[in-house]
Parts: C-alpha cells; structure tokens; sequence
C-alpha cells in the first residue's frame, strides 16, 4: 500500500512539473525582445504601409486572429523576427504568426 502512494505521489509531482514546463516554452516563443520592437518599428516606420481599418466586428487584440481579409507582411532577415509577419490596423502595428494569431500589438 506504501508503494501505491509513493508511486502515485511521484505521477503527480512529475505531471505537475511538466505542465510549469510546457507553459514557460510556450509563453517564451513569443517572447519579443525591446531590440526586436524597436527593430520592428523602425522597419514598418521606414515601409510606411497604409494602415487599413479593422474589419467590422473585429477587435485588435493580442490572441486574436486576423482576418483573412487584411494582409500580412513579411519582415527580411536583417529585422530579427522571423517567423512573424505584420499588419498595420487601425494606426497599430500587429505581429502575428504563421496561424494569424496577434501575438504583439505596437502602438
């Protein structure tokens, strides 16, 4: 019976240590550094691309996805954020991944 608990004890505390695992990797992988941002803003800065209205409905917000409707650009290598493309929506800069999830809106 001792070993039962000890077992079960030690499932928990394992399953209990990689979910703290799996959160950190994920909130680290869109993790964008102050140099990245200011990369990024200089880069869109230079591009001056038209900012275009949010489609009816739609709120710019991290987490959320970007409509099909409003297109993405792709930063060059020298930018630092590959992986990431961006919009300008409403007078806001959004980074978003491959998915179209926001996972950075700069102002």
């Amino acid at each position: 019976m001792k070993r039962f608990i000890v077992t079960a004890a030690a499932v928990l505390i394992a399953g209990a240590a990689f979910a703290q695992t799996a959160t950190t990797t994920t909130t680290t992988s869109t993790t964008i550094t102050p140099a990245q941002e200011t990369a990024i803003k200089t880069y869109v800065t230079k591009e001056k691309r038209a900012s275009v209205a949010a489609p009816s409905g739609f709120t710019v917000s991290t987490g959320a996805v970007l409509p099909e409707a409003v297109e993405v650009h792709s930063f060059p290598a020298d930018v630092g954020v590959t992986g990431y493309r961006y919009s300008v929506v409403g007078n806001k800069t959004v980074l978003v991944g491959s998915d179209r999830k926001i996972v950075r809106v700069i102002d």
